[in-house]
């Protein structure tokens, strides 16, 4: 299989669609990501959140850094997004931040990467960098659950009911991140756990966000997580029942070169 080109299609907004739902039933980071982001940047004045979604980066970071300014594609997912006193939320292209130069010590992209055209974002990180300022990238995979049953149907339901909807590109995030190029002097990064505890509410409602969710009701017309919900009750047992979903978790940190 021939290795990913670097070179991806003009940005666009997958999301807006349905970023009330992003914003409510996205997995959150574990606290411990942050901790470590802010050890290994050289500073805690700013950091710029780099696609920011629903801000669920930003505002973490917001507990390390003075200033956080958060951007986005989407101006409707910028309105979703969570308020914090210390996070600026901003309207922007990856490759057009509108920061100044030298100003972060640290950049994030939290399960976006796979969407942008590298080489104009990555020459936007190294002028936005200051000296010896850190890029973390990070994405994660297909979600598992504590009940192989629950897993094969979900699974089922991403990758054949939506498989013709995903949006090109959307093989590279978890470990696909691995293959793409990173022209930063790269750090051995610890690794991270990403689980949530979740009732089948909840995790239809993460299916819902998706954006092969949204091209597939933008072409049919009708919602297909309902059908989603029955199959996953059958085996689910109480509806309200909490359950452990797990997303294996990848991670590329690197300083300014």
């Amino acid at each position: 299989m021939p290795a990913p080109s670097d070179q991806a299609p003009q940005p666009r907004d997958y999301f807006s669609a349905q970023a009330a739902e992003y914003a409510r039933y996205r997995p959150h980071y574990p606290a411990a990501l942050f901790a470590y982001l802010a050890g290994v940047a050289p500073g805690h004045r700013l950091a710029w959140d780099c696609a920011t979604g629903n801000g669920q980066t930003a505002v973490p970071l917001a507990t390390y850094f003075t200033r956080v300014i958060a951007t986005d594609l989407s101006a409707t997912q910028i309105a979703h997004a969570e308020q914090h006193e210390r996070v600026e939320y901003r309207v922007a292209r990856a490759e057009a931040s509108g920061l100044e130069p030298s100003s972060a010590e640290l950049i994030t992209v939290s399960q976006a990467l796979h969407w942008f055209d590298l080489d104009p974002f990555y020459r936007e990180a190294n002028r936005v960098l200051v000296p010896n300022g850190v890029l973390a990238v990070s994405s994660y995979g297909s979600a598992t659950l504590d009940d192989p049953a629950l897993s094969a149907i979900f699974s089922h339901f991403e990758w054949t009911t939506l498989g013709a909807y995903w949006p090109p590109r959307r093989e590279l995030v978890g470990e696909g991140l691995r293959s793409l190029s990173f022209p930063f002097a790269e750090l051995n990064a610890p690794e991270f756990s990403l689980q949530a505890e979740w009732t089948l509410e909840q995790l239809v409602g993460y299916a819902r966000s998706w954006s092969a969710t949204a091209k597939y009701v933008a072409e049919h017309g009708n919602d297909p997580t309902p059908a989603l919900a029955k199959a996953l009750g059958a085996a689910w047992g109480d509806a309200k029942r909490v359950r452990t979903v797990c997303w294996p978790f990848v991670i590329r940190v690197g300083r300014r070169v």
